[in-house]
C-alpha cells in the first residue's frame, strides 16, 4: 500500500495545533544547565523582536513577552540572564508550588512551560535510600506534574500552550547503576505521552525532550549512593568514569535549548525530541534490535 494511500486511511499522527506567541514562558531550574539556556535562548528571541534582528536562533516566531525562570533561591544567582524574572520554586514543596503558580499566573498568560529542573541520582538499587528515593520522584516527577496542573487550565481555557518535559535519552534507554533515575525520566515520560492527547483538543501540546550526555558540570552536582568497599562498589566506579568521561564530551547545553524551541515552535509538535549521544542513530536501531541487546549496548558503552 502506498504511503498517499495509507495517509488518507489513518490520521495524522500528530495534530496540528494553534500557534503560540506572547504570554509568558516559563521554565523550571533556570539558575544553571540547560534552563539557564533555555531561558537565554527565549530571551534572544525577545531581544532579536525589539530589535528587528532575524539572525537569531531561525527557530520560529514565538516571542514571549515574558520570561519566568525558577530557582530554589533566586537571590543565589549571581548572574542572570537579562529579561529574565527568576521566581522562587522548592518541588519537594506542595505548598511552593502553590505559591509559584499563584504569582506566575498573574504576571501574564502562561504560552510556555518547559519543566526541567531536576536531579541527577547514582547508585545500586539495593543500596538507594528510601527518602533519597522518595526526594528523586517528589522533584523529577511529583513537582513537574504538580507545577503543570497548576499551569495547564489557563493554557486550555485560552486555546493555546506548549508545555515540554525535559527528560533522558536514559528513560529510553537504561543503565546500570542508574536506576531511580532512570525510572523518573521514564514517569515523566509516561505523564506527558498519556496527556498528549488529553490536551491536544484545547489547542495544548505536550512534548518530551530527551537529550543524551551534556556536558553541563552536572557530575559534579549527581548525588551517590553506594558502599565503594561493597559488592557493587568495582562496577559502579567504572560506570561512573565512564559516565563522566561521555558527559564531559558531550553536546552542550545550547544545544537541547534548541532542541526544546523546536516543539514550541512547531504547528504539530512531535511526541518525542531527542539529540545528542548519537540520537538519530541509537533511536531508529532500537526498533529493529532486541531489547536485550540494546541494554547490552547502552552498558557497555559505560564499561560494564
Amino acid at each position: 500500500m502506498s504511503m498517499a494511500k495509507l495517509s488518507s486511511i489513518l490520521p495524522f499522527p500528530s495534530r496540528s495545533l494553534p500557534a503560540v506567541n506572547g504570554g509568558v514562558a516559563i521554565v523550571t531550574g533556570a539558575s544553571s544547565g540547560i534552563g539557564r539556556a533555555t531561558v537565554a535562548a527565549l530571551a534572544e528571541l525577545k531581544a532579536d523582536a525589539t530589535t528587528g534582528d532575524s539572525s537569531g536562533t531561525g527557530t520560529g516566531t514565538y516571542v514571549p513577552d515574558r520570561i519566568i525562570g525558577t530557582s530554589r533561591n533566586p537571590d543565589s544567582i549571581t548572574d542572570p540572564i537579562d529579561g529574565v524574572d527568576y521566581l522562587p520554586l522548592d518541588l519537594e514543596d506542595p505548598a511552593s508550588i502553590d505559591e509559584f503558580a499563584t504569582r506566575a499566573l498573574t504576571l501574564g498568560p502562561p504560552t510556555v512551560l518547559v519543566n526541567n529542573a531536576g536531579e541527577s541520582q547514582s547508585g545500586p538499587l539495593e543500596e538507594l535510600p528510601d527518602d533519597a528515593l522518595h526526594r528523586l520522584f517528589e522533584i523529577n516527577v511529583l513537582g513537574q506534574v504538580g507545577v503543570t496542573k497548576k499551569i495547564l487550565p489557563t493554557m486550555r481555557q485560552q486555546g493555546a500552550g506548549r508545555i515540554v518535559m525535559v527528560g533522558s535519552m536514559l528513560g529510553s534507554f537504561p543503565l546500570a547503576y542508574r536506576s531511580s533515575y532512570v525510572a523518573s525520566k521514564a514517569a515523566i515520560k509516561g505523564f506527558a505521552f498519556a496527556a498528549r492527547r488529553e490536551v491536544q483538543p484545547f489547542g495544548v501540546g505536550i512534548t518530551v525532550v530527551e537529550p543524551g550526555s551534556i556536558n553541563t558540570g552536572l557530575s559534579t552536582r549527581r548525588t551517590k549512593y553506594v558502599d565503594l568497599q561493597g559488592p557493587y562498589g568495582a562496577e559502579f566506579t567504572t560506570m561512573l568514569t565512564n559516565l563522566d568521561n561521555n558527559e564531559a564530551n558531550g553536546i552542550s547545553a545550547e544545544r537541547v535549548a534548541e532542541e526544546i524551541l523546536k516543539p514550541i515552535t512547531a504547528a504539530r509538535p512531535k511526541p518525542l525530541y531527542a539529540t545528542g549521544s548519537m540520537a538519530p542513530v541509537v533511536f531508529p536501531l532500537s526498533r529493529v534490535l532486541p531489547t536485550a541487546t540494546m541494554h547490552w549496548l547502552i552498558n557497555r558503552k559505560h564499561g560494564l
